[in-house]
C-alpha cells in the first residue's frame, strides 16, 4: 500500500512539473522597443518620403498600429508611464536628471510582474529612471541590464556601459552592441522572456556611422529649415533611425530563425516627439511641447496569429495602457492593490465585441497640462482644437464649444488637484548607498551639487563633469542615505594635467573622513568632436581614471558626502566624474 502511494506521490509530482512547464513554455515573450527622440513623422510608413524603415514599418504591416497613440513631451517621463502604468508625477517623476527622474521605491514595475510569473527579464539601453540601487534596474525586476542609466549619454562608439552594476567597456556602435546584447538574452533558449530594448538614438550626440551618414550627407531634408544646421541635424537623426531600422530587422530575424516568432509580443514606440525641426506630418510641436507634435508616437503591436495582421486602431491610447495590456495578454498575477491609470487594449487589439467608452489623456511637462479626447485638445492655455478637421492644430475652436471646453477644463482641473499635487513640493529623496554588498553605488556628478567656482562641463547634468576647481573654499556635496551600517570602500574617478598634480584633497561623509593626494597626472583628450555630425550642445566625454582612496565605518542615515580640496598647488585641483562607495 505505501508502495503505491508513492508512486500515486511521484506521479503526481511529474503532472504538475509538466503543467508547469507547459504554461511556461506557452507564455509569450515581450519585446518593447523603445526608440529615442524619434518623432511619429520619423518613419516611411508615416509618409516621410526621405527614409525607408522597412523592418520597423514591417512590424505594423504584420500586427496592429494605432493611429493616435500618445506618450509624454520627455524621456524619464515617458519611461516611469511605460513601467508603471500610472501617470509620471504619481511615480515621483519631475525631472529628467539630478534625481528628478526616478521612480519612487514605492512603485510596482512590470517587469517586476513579469519576474515574479516565471519571465527571465533583461533591460538593454537607456535606463532614465535612477542610477544607485535600488533605483537600479538589477534592483526593479530585471535580471540583466546592459546600458547607461543616465537621461543620455555623450559618446556612442565603444563608451563606458553600466553591466549588471560594474563599469565595463562597449562594443561598437552603441545601438548595434545593444542589439547583440538582447539577442544573446534571447539565445538562451529558456522561455519565458521580457526584453525592454531602449535604444539611445537618435537622441544627440548625432553620431552615426559612416555606412548609414553616407546616405544622407548630401541629401535635401523636406519638412526641415533650409539653413545648413537644421539640415544637418535632420540628415543624422534620420540616417540614426536608419540604422535602427536595421537593428529592429536583426531582432526580427532572430526570432524568425530560431521558432520565437509565433509566440512573442513585439511592441514598437518612441519616447517624446522630435528632437529637431523636420517633417512630422505637419503637427504642431516637438520635443518638449505637451501639442500634438511633442506627444504623438508611433506605436505598433505584433503577435503573430493573435492580433491580425495590418489592423489600424483609431482609438486614442497611451503609453499608460502598455502595463495593463501587457498583465492582460500574459496572464500575469499581479498585486491585488496594483492601480494604474491606463486601460487594457487587448479588445482593441484581439477585435472583442465591447462597447469603448470615450476618454481623456494627459500630457504634462513643467506645469504645461493639455488633455486629448478622441476629437478634440484642449491645449495648456485651454485653447481647444478640433484635431479631426484641424490635425495641424492651427486654428481655436474654443468660442464655438463651450459645453466641450468645459468638460475638458474640468477634466483638466481634476488631474492637477489628485494627480500634479502628488509631487511633493520639495524631493527629500536622497542618493542610496550600500543596498547590495559588493556592487558599488556611483554618485555621478549629474546627482551631485557644486559649490563656489567649481561647475560642470555643461549646463546640462546628464553625463557631465565637475571642473574649474580653483579654490580650496570650494566644494562638491551629495545628500547620501546609508542604508546599512558598515565600512564602505570610496574610489573618485579624475583627471589632472600634469602641473596640476599634487592636490591634497579629502572627503567626509557625516563626521567620517578621509584624505587624499593626487599624485598621478592623467589628462586624456576630449571625445566626440571628430564623431559628432552635427555640434553638440551636451557635454563633451573623457575617460576617468579610477582612483581607490580607501575606508570608511559609516553609521546608517541620511548625511552629506562633501568633497574638498584642502591644497591647491597649481592652477586647479582636479576634474571630478563621480564618486563610487563599495560596502564590504
Amino acid at each position: 500500500m505505501k508502495g503505491h502511494v508513492f508512486i500515486i506521490i511521484i506521479f503526481c509530482c511529474i503532472f504538475y512539473s509538466c503543467q508547469n512547464e507547459i504554461t511556461k513554455k506557452t507564455k509569450p515573450n515581450v519585446i518593447i522597443i523603445l526608440a529615442d527622440d524619434q518623432g511619429w513623422g520619423d518613419l516611411s510608413i508615416s509618409g516621410n518620403t526621405d527614409i525607408s524603415t522597412t523592418r520597423i514599418d514591417q512590424i505594423a504591416k504584420e500586427g496592429a498600429s494605432f493611429d493616435r497613440f500618445y506618450v509624454q513631451p520627455v524621456c524619464s517621463p515617458t519611461r516611469a508611464e511605460i513601467l508603471t502604468g500610472r501617470y509620471h508625477p504619481r511615480a515621483g517623476v519631475y525631472s529628467t536628471s539630478a534625481g528628478g527622474e526616478r521612480i519612487d521605491l514605492d512603485e510596482h514595475l512590470i517587469s517586476q510582474s513579469f519576474q515574479s510569473n516565471g519571465y527571465r527579464t533583461a533591460c538593454f539601453g537607456k535606463w532614465h529612471s535612477g542610477g544607485q540601487h535600488p533605483y537600479h534596474p538589477i534592483s526593479r525586476g530585471f535580471d540583466e541590464y546592459y546600458g547607461f542609466t543616465s537621461g543620455h549619454w555623450g559618446h556612442y562608439f565603444s563608451p563606458p556601459l553600466d553591466h549588471n552594476g560594474i563599469i565595463v567597456k562597449g562594443e561598437g556602435y552603441l545601438p548595434d552592441d545593444l542589439t547583440n546584447h538582447a539577442i544573446d538574452f534571447m539565445s538562451e533558449q529558456e522561455d519565458p522572456f521580457f526584453i525592454f530594448l531602449a535604444y539611445n538614438t537618435p537622441h544627440s550626440p548625432m553620431q552615426v556611422p559612416e555606412k548609414y551618414w553616407a546616405k544622407f550627407k548630401d541629401k535635401k531634408i523636406k519638412g526641415a529649415p533650409e539653413d545648413s544646421l537644421s539640415q544637418m541635424h535632420a540628415r543624422a537623426a534620420l540616417a540614426m533611425i536608419e540604422n535602427l531600422d536595421y537593428n529592429v530587422g536583426r531582432i526580427s530575424d532572430h526570432l524568425s530563425k530560431n521558432a520565437l516568432d509565433d509566440n512573442t509580443i513585439i511592441i514598437y514606440m518612441t519616447d517624446n516627439g522630435p528632437n529637431g525641426a523636420r517633417w512630422n506630418g505637419n503637427m504642431k510641436g516637438r520635443k518638449g511641447s505637451t501639442d500634438e507634435g511633442g506627444v504623438r508616437s508611433p506605436f505598433f503591436v505584433k503577435w503573430k496569429d493573435h492580433i491580425k495582421a495590418n489592423l489600424k486602431i483609431e482609438n486614442i491610447a497611451a503609453a499608460i495602457d502598455i502595463v495593463p495590456t501587457l498583465s492582460d495578454l500574459c496572464q500575469l498575477d499581479t498585486p491585488e492593490n496594483w492601480k494604474t491609470d491606463g486601460t487594457s487594449l487587448v479588445p482593441l487589439l484581439l477585435e472583442q465585441e465591447m462597447v469603448w467608452r470615450d476618454r481623456m489623456l494627459v500630457q504634462h511637462w513643467r506645469g504645461n497640462v493639455s488633455v486629448r479626447s478622441q476629437s478634440y485638445r484642449l491645449d495648456h492655455d485651454d485653447q481647444l482644437f478640433n484635431m479631426i478637421d484641424d490635425p495641424s492644430q492651427s486654428t481655436s475652436v474654443t468660442s464655438d464649444n463651450s459645453l466641450i471646453v468645459d468638460e475638458l477644463l474640468n477634466f483638466k482641473t481634476d488631474w492637477i488637484d489628485n494627480v500634479l499635487t502628488e509631487l511633493p513640493e520639495i524631493d527629500k529623496r536622497t542618493f542610496p548607498i550600500g543596498y547590495h554588498q559588493s556592487i558599488p553605488d556611483h554618485l555621478p556628478a549629474r546627482d551631485g551639487k557644486a559649490h563656489g567656482d567649481i561647475k560642470r562641463s555643461n549646463k546640462y547634468p546628464n553625463d557631465s563633469y565637475f571642473t574649474n576647481w580653483i579654490r580650496t573654499s570650494d566644494s562638491i556635496t551629495w545628500e547620501v542615505e546609508i542604508l546599512k551600517e558598515g565600512t564602505y570602500d570610496f574610489s573618485i574617478f579624475y583627471t589632472c594635467s600634469l602641473e596640476n598634480v599634487g592636490a591634497q584633497m579629502s572627503l567626509q561623509v557625516g563626521l567620517q573622513r578621509l584624505t587624499f593626494a593626487i599624485s598621478e597626472t592623467h589628462d586624456p583628450l576630449l571625445q566626440g568632436m571628430i564623431e559628432d555630425r552635427v555640434p553638440r550642445i551636451e557635454s563633451y566625454v573623457k575617460v576617468f581614471r579610477k582612483l581607490d582612496i580607501g575606508p570608511l565605518r559609516l553609521s546608517k542615515g541620511s548625511q552629506s558626502l562633501v568633497i574638498k580640496a584642502t591644497e591647491i598647488p597649481g592652477s586647479m585641483a582636479l576634474d571630478i566624474n563621480r564618486v563610487s562607495a563599495m560596502r564590504r
